[in-house]
């Protein structure tokens, strides 16, 4: 294998049972990466991740459902987030992923510290 990368499935990612029928799939360490964030999350119906926030962190997450009906919740507020539906929490607002549907869901979950120093690109 050459050095520099590193290919993984998602299945091949080591697992941790949590809490709320949610099962992570630890992307990050698997993978070796050191500069943020990221796990995969797989959700049995009926359950959810912690509500949680950033404020002490301070920490920018983005959630992206992949597979199944899952529910954003962004303070009181619930979105439905079918697969391809991206959303990004400011780090002081509560947040989690439900699962109202009778399938699994999955959805990955990545995040930056607010002061890790990105630079956007000029293009977008």
């Amino acid at each position: 294998m050459a050095e520099g990368y590193t290919v993984m499935r998602i299945d091949e990612f080591e697992e941790m049972e949590g809490s709320g029928g949610a099962t992570w799939r630890l992307a990050r360490k698997s993978l070796g990466a050191t500069a943020f964030g990221f796990n995969v999350v797989d959700i049995e119906p009926g359950g959810q991740i912690p509500e949680h926030h950033h404020a002490d962190d301070p920490e920018e997450e983005v959630y992206i459902t992949l597979e199944g009906e899952a529910t954003f919740v962004a303070g009181d507020e619930e979105i439905p987030a079918p697969p391809g539906t991206f959303i990004r929490y400011a780090p002081e607002t509560m947040r989690t992923i439900r699962n109202r549907s009778d399938a699994p869901i999955r959805a990955l979950v990545i995040g930056v510290p607010m002061d890790s120093g990105y630079r956007g690109m000029g293009w977008g």
